[in-house]
């Protein structure tokens, strides 16, 4: 099968084009999927570059997230038939023509749902979803400040905190990107500076956050960036506030530990790809209410690019440099 691998440790270039690699063979519990559509996360480049939590062996396909048709069911599974449309959740193996994922992870694709938007739905809403309802009980009328407010979760996040009855106030790294985060529902926004942050400009960074948020401060922080962005933000919750700590694309923070007892704030961590391993009946609840809210039209991935497989490694390079607004998807 043709088969985007990495074959050594490296950026988007190292990975190479194949035509023969394996049919994989569904396991114990497992789907053989036919994939007609993978979208990329910034997990995919994490773990071509040996940098994120699990590390398999090589050579292998990144891509963590896939639409296509059930094409073979392996031991154990129930509730799947060969011909079905299925969206999942991979780990890796996305960039292939065939891919095998757990049934647990695995969910039918909605009549109305196209391949794109089906393989563009999972990483990014369900861990924004578990982020905001599960980790950060966010609450109507609360606010809600979005960081990375213009990638595949932050866009998300705007649009699950609205369709929760939450005011949204995005952040973005160029006006650009607040731009794209308006469109997507946001009722308010800024744009914060890159890179180190001075002692003044980090007070005024939480100024500004704290003017927007008005006086009971912020409710809840949906955090994919870390690093100098971190405590800034922290400093502009209400009291009670979640800090929920999504990635760490600008770094591993460090807090002052007297913020979190003067405010009675909480940081939250969202581990979502482990979360949906321990409850995969919550999982499954989980995809069906979000395949609820984009039959009511309150969500809908933003498809920023669409590339065939011989390119998908340029939709890579568009994660690395964070010029990507939304999802990009590969067509396979």
């Amino acid at each position: 099968m043709r088969s985007l691998l990495s074959v050594e440790r490296g950026g988007p270039d190292r990975l190479v084009l194949t035509a023969d690699a394996p049919v994989p063979e569904a396991g114990e519990g497992e789907l053989r999927i036919r994939v007609h559509a993978a979208a990329l996360n910034l997990p995919d480049l994490l773990l071509i570059e040996d940098k994120y939590q699990m590390r398999p062996p090589r050579p292998f396909a990144p891509g963590s997230e896939v639409a296509g048709v059930v094409d073979a069911v392996g031991p154990g599974v129930a509730g799947f038939a060969p011909g079905e449309r299925v969206m999942a959740v991979t780990s890796y193996g996305g960039l292939g023509e065939y891919v095998c994922a757990p049934a647990t992870k695995t969910a039918p694709i909605p009549q109305d749902m196209s391949w794109r938007h089906a393989s563009a739905l999972l990483v990014t809403y369900a861990t924004a979803w578990y982020a905001l309802k599960h980790r950060g009980a966010l609450k109507p009328g609360e606010t809600l400040l979005v960081l990375g407010a213009s990638g595949g979760t932050g866009l998300a996040a705007i649009e699950l905190g609205k369709a929760l009855s939450a005011r949204v106030i995005a952040g973005a790294s160029s006006a650009e990107k607040l731009a794209v985060a308006r469109e997507a529902g946001a009722d308010d926004g800024l744009v914060y500076p890159t890179g180190p942050l001075t002692p003044e400009a980090a007070r005024a960074l939480s100024r500004e956050i704290k003017a927007l948020a008005g006086p009971e401060g912020v409710s809840v922080i949906f955090d994919p960036v870390g690093g100098d962005l971190f405590e800034p933000a922290f400093r502009a919750l209400g009291w009670e506030g979640r800090h929920l700590v999504i990635g760490f694309a600008g770094g591993i923070a460090a807090l002052p530990t007297n913020l979190p007892l003067l405010k009675g704030a909480d940081v939250r961590g969202v581990f979502w790809a482990d979360a949906i391993t321990r409850d995969p009946a919550g999982h499954q609840e989980a995809v069906a209410e979000l395949c609820a809210l984009y039959a009511e039209g309150l969500i809908r991935p933003r498809v920023q690019q669409v590339l065939p497989l011989d390119r998908a490694a340029e939709g890579l390079a568009l994660l690395a440099a964070r010029r990507a607004t939304g999802k990009i998807v590969v067509e396979i």
